[in-house]
């Protein structure tokens, strides 16, 4: 699936605040590597639906057995093994005798400890590999999932490391046992280390995938190989809100064109990031926030909803958004399916101005039939030259007042929102009452 970095900063998919991050919100590994590999895989949404149902699976398979999941190997345990080949030590005998163990046990003293303290944390790595292959060395793993595990058992079977994942956990090495399994691990065995500390890593990031689902109670969505696009979704919500309210949602050829208006805070931007956080994640093999979702698979996301102006180039707002509204004209007319999300376009010019342009846009995208939108205004008055379009639908979240008060309900009704309430939060927040006071 084809995402930009505009697109990946707009659906708050990476946010260096954590509370704004889905990757954040999301990350359960355990290890550094695991971690790595969860963001590869969150950089790089799929476009086969069936690596798609394929990651399903195994994220299920995960799921089915998350409470037999070896917890012995963590994050330090990785970064001791990692350590272990970068730290320049004394030259470990080949021979392992007892003369020689206790001769670098009191020649190298320093290097030893190093030594014994690194074996031990392999031989936690090694009992965690031999668990997880135990775990799914069976006829029902999910085939892909199974090559890796296939693989690790074949680098684990060593005789050696059977040895080694049969001591019992925590007891404490001889100097023989350290010289001798040391110098097998430390000249022999590091490219397959290494190897098992990245497969472990995507294990990690599955489990992770897999826990978050659970965690957040979300649903594995349904995929069509339907050629024309659509996305239905029943109670969907956004991942990252505490108390979130949910919306039903349905786009189709026939009405691809979402067409939303309502009140400053009603909750429009926050549909809009819900929408498109749920077909990326989708996109993941992930479990989305809904009850239950059924998409086609869409060659990519494209988003305008936070456009900056550039003063080093020298570009203004406006312009950026024109930028950003012309790229996007181009990528969609390549007869894929893309979804488009547009929050207020042309905030970057006067109402009347807007109005046009924004019709202009409006007018020529619902010409696209292989593509959906979803585009936010509060120009509502353009709303009626469009409903000629059979193919725009028109929801709205309303926003009641009472003696100056707010109510927002996050409710997504059906038509065309003409609330004007900025001058009343403008009073609300007594901006009018300091500046009567200058």
């Amino acid at each position: 699936m084809d995402i930009d970095k505009t697109t990946f900063n707009d659906l708050n998919v990476f946010h260096q605040e954590e509370e704004f991050s889905i990757f954040h919100k999301v990350n359960f590994t355990r290890t550094r590597g695991g971690k790595d590999w969860l963001a590869k895989f969150f950089g790089e949404p799929f476009n086969d639906i069936k690596r798609i149902t394929d990651t399903q699976e195994i994220l299920k398979s995960i799921l089915y057995k998350a409470a037999e999941w070896p917890v012995v190997i963590n994050n330090g345990t990785v970064m001791v093994i990692e350590k272990f080949y970068e730290s320049l030590i004394d030259t470990i005998p080949d021979t392992a005798n007892t003369f020689n163990a206790y001769s670098y046990r009191v020649l190298h003293a320093p290097d030893f400890s190093l030594l014994r303290y690194s074996v031990g944390h392999f031989a936690d790595f090694v009992r965690g590999c031999r668990d997880l292959v135990n775990l799914f060395d069976e006829d029902s793993t999910p085939k892909f999932m199974l090559t890796y595990v296939n693989r690790i058992a074949d680098i684990i079977k060593s005789p050696l490391l059977v040895k080694l994942a049969s001591i019992d956990q925590g007891a404490k090495l001889t100097p023989l046992q350290t010289i001798y399994f040391g110098h097998f691990l430390r000249y022999r065995f590091k490219n397959h280390a290494m190897e098992l500390i990245n497969i472990y890593g995507r294990f990690d990031a599955w489990y992770s995938m897999a826990i978050a689902t659970k965690h957040f109670n979300l649903c594995f969505p349904t995929f069509s190989e339907d050629e024309q696009p659509f996305v239905e979704v029943n109670s969907l919500y956004h991942i990252l809100l505490p108390s979130p309210v949910s919306y039903s949602v349905k786009l189709a050829p026939d009405n691809n064109f979402l067409f939303l208006t309502g009140a400053n805070m009603a909750g429009k931007s926050t549909f809009i990031k819900a929408v498109g956080a749920g077909v990326y994640l989708a996109h993941l093999g992930m479990g989305v926030p809904a009850i239950k979702m059924r998409l086609t698979l869409f060659n990519g996301i494209l988003s305008n909803i936070n456009v900056v102006d550039n003063i080093i180039k020298g570009e203004s707002y406006f312009f950026n958004e024109v930028q950003r509204i012309k790229n996007t004209i181009i990528k969609i007319t390549d007869g894929k399916k893309w979804l488009v999300l547009i929050d207020e376009l042309f905030k970057g010019t006067n109402v009347q101005d807007a109005m046009k342009c924004s019709s202009t846009v409006i007018k020529g995208l619902i010409k696209i039939k292989n593509s959906l939108f979803i585009l936010s205004t509060h120009l509502y008055e353009i709303g009626e030259e469009l409903k000629s379009y059979p193919n725009i639908s028109f929801r709205f979240f309303e926003t009641n007042v009472k003696d100056d008060q707010l109510d927002f309900s996050y409710q997504l009704k059906e038509g065309i929102s003409n609330d004007r309430l900025g001058y009343l939060i403008l009073r609300k927040e007594k901006v009018v009452e300091l500046l009567e006071k200058l």
